[in-house]
């Protein structure tokens, strides 16, 4: 599995514990809810500032979400 790919199962997995919908976390971010989708798609890539962004939506550390990335590659 590549980064990408890690990435997009990671955050699906976080949203749907957090109960968000791919919009209710765009929303909560500021970011559309297509990009949330194309990230859980491994479509595109988000910047560091988008993941510490979603991270604090999802109320998770930056660390522990890379932690977890890092664990599927």
């Amino acid at each position: 599995m590549n980064i990408s790919e890690a990435f997009g199962q990671v955050l699906r997995k976080y949203r749907t514990e957090a109960k968000l919908s791919q919009e209710q976390l765009a929303l909560q971010c500021d970011l559309d809810r297509t990009y949330i989708g194309l990230l859980e798609r491994a479509q595109r890539q988000p910047t560091i500032t988008t993941i510490f962004i979603i991270c604090d939506a999802l109320k998770i550390k930056p660390h522990e979400l890379i932690k977890e990335i890092e664990s599927l590659t």
